[in-house]
């Protein structure tokens, strides 16, 4: 017996050939802690935190699904069985006491079961734990100072580098750190307020002048992840990326050598000679 596929059936294989192949890609992606074609989900987890942001993210997920559903159906049996041909006299109740305190109970409840996980989530973030390495990153108009106090007190620049992928992401100077590791960053602007965040690890933090923000994180994975300003800075807010590679502590040792070296004079402010980002 042979099938034919008119032009629908050929769209529809098309579309759905299309979306398996943006599914597959967008996988990969994420492996690489930075954001996927059409991604509809959180970035893949690269911290503790970040491991318990997914978890309370898809507890509410659950928990809204069942309201939403349990809702719905309260509604289709009220249109269906007390409409006017369903009961042509109605009822003239007006109190139900036990019904009054379950609706004033239930969300109650709901509401404390969602409060707990949620300071306990707060509290993990904002509790630094005694850190392995401290950073200190600077926002600047447009682009990342970092320093490095416990590791020779060193500091350089990271710009956006147009010629690295992925675009706008890519930058000439990466922070570098040792994974399964406890990072202290220090964090502070230069001239006006930014933010930053690191969407793998968990990690978004104002950087304020005259103030100095703390945050953390533990990479459990190696490799490149990314995370942009998520504070409007200024024309170049879109240009002003986040890169940290995460590497075992042998290369992290080596790294720190060469820094050394590489950033003795205090830093590389490479901004001014450096061609900024074409709109």
């Amino acid at each position: 017996m042979k099938l034919s596929m008119g032009p629908v059936g050929r769209h529809l294989l098309g579309l759905a050939v299309a979306g398996l192949t943006l599914a597959t890609s967008g996988a990969a992606f994420a492996e690489l802690g930075q954001p996927a074609p059409w991604e509809w989900t959180l970035q893949r987890s690269a911290s503790p935190v970040m491991d318990n942001i997914v978890w309370f993210h898809n507890f509410l997920f659950v928990l809204i699904t069942v309201i939403t559903l349990f809702v719905l159906a309260l509604l289709v049996i009220v249109v269906v069985k007390f409409n006017s041909k369903a009961n042509p006299v109605p009822s003239r109740t007006t109190h139900n006491t036990l019904i009054e305190v379950a609706w004033t109970l239930v969300p109650v409840l709901i509401l404390v079961g969602i409060s707990v996980p949620s300071f306990r989530l707060l509290f993990l973030e904002l509790d630094v734990p005694k850190a392995d390495i401290t950073i200190k990153a600077t926002g600047k108009q447009w682009y990342w100072s970092y320093a490095y106090p416990d590791n020779g007190k060193f500091e350089f620049d990271s710009l956006l580098a147009q010629d690295k992928q992925p675009r706008l992401l890519g930058v000439d100077n990466e922070m570098v750190v040792p994974v399964n590791k406890v990072i202290r960053v220090q964090v502070t602007g230069a001239d006006v307020i930014h933010a930053f965040a690191m969407p793998a690890f968990g990690v978004k933090i104002d950087a304020i002048p005259g103030r100095l923000n703390e945050t953390w994180f533990k990479a459990t994975k190696t490799g490149m992840f990314y995370g942009q300003c998520s504070e409007l800075c200024g024309k170049d807010h879109a240009f002003m990326p986040i890169a940290i590679r995460v590497v075992e502590d042998q290369e992290f040792a080596s790294w720190v050598e060469t820094a050394k070296k590489k950033f003795a004079s205090g830093g590389t402010s490479t901004y001014a000679s450096t061609a900024g980002p074409t709109q």
